[in-house]
């Protein structure tokens, strides 16, 4: 029987390759729900063509529009709103849920997914970076696999697979640098939300790309490898490898590496995340290691201030990675808007750092709480 899958944010860069890899094996996988926030035209052309069997839009203010671009297909149910996403994931036909949601707002529903026992394709990282622990005690109780979808995530996870309880020494997470990998912190400090969008390898959502370019995005990586493979924060090691070939590696106890390299495409580890333990035939371009040389440098941490805030939420735990991943939301809309500069993030994140209690031991509301009192800290700061 076919896969019935449900995507979280379809209408995204990662929903629409998730889509690209469900027709290309029509015949292994079916998509029983497709959601979306804002772009409601979208979703329906979506709905028309995959014909599922329920379409969430979660502002609900589109879900008339949702209603009558639909009509004439009375079997796809249509909903709307936050709720109706916690609702949905928790469908019995349902037997994995893609949540590729940007942010915050993918924690809820995640929840909801693993509760009723969906295998969970993670490619919204923010769930891991605020509420690690939790997410990880969840999928114990209720023994549900978490399959990485992130592109460095997923070729660490390739490299240990078959390793059983071999021991990991340190795991090399890779990253392209961005593109303003070889400016000064001077021209840093004056580049605009144009700019940084123009990533050098990867096509991406407009909030990763910038996230990309502060190498927040990174760090955000760093907290979820940690949670995902069990292995503490001192023992990952960020290289900036600018081809974004080697998508990362894991070093053993007797030093061995293993690597997972290929083109910048995304559509692989989606698919490897449907198609586990199985590997599918997928079309596109090949790796040709003769094009080029493969660099790795190390990062440089003043002048990415980010990737350094990301490494001292987790050292210090409990709520402050969710601390910072609030604050970081509203600071990257805020760039984007030309409400702050490039370097006034980082600025602004660790003002908030230093404002919001800090609680060792959150639960879920704890979580909730600190995100919206982060929010409105860092807006507060970006005001001023």
């Amino acid at each position: 029987m076919k896969k019935q899958i449900c995507i979280l944010g379809s209408t995204g860069s990662i929903g629409t390759q998730a889509l690209d890899v469900v027709r290309e094996h029509s015949d292994l996988f079916e998509i029983y729900c497709l959601t979306a926030n804002n772009r409601v035209e979208q979703l329906a052309r979506q709905a028309r063509e995959f014909r599922p069997a329920a379409v969430v839009i979660a502002n609900d203010a589109h879900y008339d529009r949702l209603k009558e671009l639909l009509s004439d297909l009375p079997e796809i149910k249509v909903y709307a709103g936050r709720d109706a996403l916690d609702q949905i994931v928790e469908a019995s036909p349902i037997d994995m849920v893609l949540t590729a949601m940007v942010g915050f707002a993918g924690l809820s529903p995640t929840i909801h997914a693993i509760r009723a026992r969906k295998t969970i394709c993670l490619a919204n990282k923010e769930t891991l970076v605020v509420a690690g622990e939790l997410i990880c005690r969840l999928a114990m109780e209720h023994r549900v696999r978490i399959l990485p979808v992130d592109s460095e995530h997923s070729a660490i996870f390739q490299s240990i697979v078959g390793e059983g309880d071999n021991a990991v020494e340190k795991i090399l997470l890779t990253a392209s640098g961005g593109p303003f990998r070889l400016f000064s912190k001077e021209q840093m400090a004056t580049v605009t939300a144009a700019d940084a969008l123009k990533h050098p390898t990867w096509e991406m959502g407009a909030k990763i790309t910038i996230d990309s370019a502060t190498m927040m995005n990174k760090g955000f990586e760093v907290i979820e490898a940690r949670w995902l493979f069990g292995v503490p924060a001192e023992k990952i090691q960020v290289l900036v490898h600018p081809q974004s070939i080697v998508h990362s590696a894991v070093q053993f106890c007797d030093g061995a590496v293993k690597a997972q390299l290929g083109v910048p495409d995304m559509r692989l580890p989606i698919q490897y995340a449907f198609s586990y333990p199985d590997r599918l035939p997928l079309s596109g371009d090949r790796l040709d290691l003769f094009r080029g040389p493969l660099e790795f440098f190390e990062p440089d941490l003043d002048k990415f201030r980010c990737l350094a805030i990301a490494f001292e939420s987790i050292r210090r735990g409990g709520n402050m990675p969710c601390i910072v991943n609030a604050a970081n939301e509203i600071v990257n809309e805020g760039f984007r808007r030309g409400e702050c500069s490039f370097t006034a993030m980082a600025d602004i994140i660790e003002r908030t750092m230093e404002r919001v209690p800090f609680d060792a031991s959150p639960d879920y509301d704890t979580y909730v709480q600190t995100d919206a009192e982060a929010r409105r800290v860092a807006r507060e700061f970006m005001n001023i």
